[in-house]
């Protein structure tokens, strides 16, 4: 799927459903929280959540006097409903409307001292999507940085939202990530959707070691 389409695509899914009845939301993200909390993060850390959609990782962060947050998705209408959701709050948030698998702004911000990634990776089927995924990882993230990335696991779905994915578990992913990273913890959680079914995700917490 072209750029152009998999936008049309998002804008279509968060544009036309309840965020509530979509396939990947959670009401709180908890296991990304288990992780966040190993990073032992200064207050005015910068972090970033890449492909945000409409979740509730950012609220948490703000709900946590978090200061420097940056949210990035594909979707406009995405980030809108995120943004209505935060109301005033919204303004603490620096917004970016970009695709990682093509970016044009997000190797723009500065350095950050967390990358945090719950269901994009797994999108990425195409090595070139992937290449750029990593190389604008390795630009941004800071020495001694973490990357939270939760993926479908092997076991999980092998579509989601109607598009394939490509599924993983942690050693995958530190091969995927490279000598520069060094995996920190790893666990398997079974994530069910609002309508019931199974989804097991593979939730690693890497840190950057040069």
């Amino acid at each position: 799927m072209s750029e152009i389409d998999m936008k049309g695509h998002w804008e279509k899914t968060y544009g036309s459903n309840e965020v509530a009845k979509l396939g990947w939301y959670e009401e709180s993200p908890a296991k990304c929280l288990e992780l966040f909390e190993k990073c032992a993060l200064n207050k005015n850390d910068t972090i970033i959540d890449v492909g945000c959609g409409a979740s509730s990782f950012i609220d948490n962060l703000l709900s946590r006097r978090f200061t420097n947050l940056i949210g990035v998705d594909i979707s406009e209408n995405a980030l809108s409903l995120l943004r209505q959701r935060l109301r005033k709050n919204a303004l603490l948030v620096k917004w970016i409307i970009d695709d990682i698998a093509n970016p044009r702004i997000i190797q723009t911000v500065g350095e950050v001292a967390l990358w945090h990634d719950r269901a994009v990776l797994h999108f990425l089927t195409d090595e070139n999507g992937q290449q750029n995924y990593l190389s604008t990882l390795k630009k941004i993230l800071r020495k001694k940085g973490h990357a939270i990335i939760a993926t479908f696991s092997l076991s999980g779905a092998k579509k989601c939202s109607g598009l394939d994915v490509k599924n993983y578990d942690e050693n995958m992913l530190a091969e995927f990530l490279g000598p520069d990273f060094k995996l920190k913890e790893a666990f398997n959680h079974t994530y069910y959707t609002p309508f019931g079914s199974a989804r097991p995700y593979v939730y690693t917490l890497f840190q950057r070691v040069r």
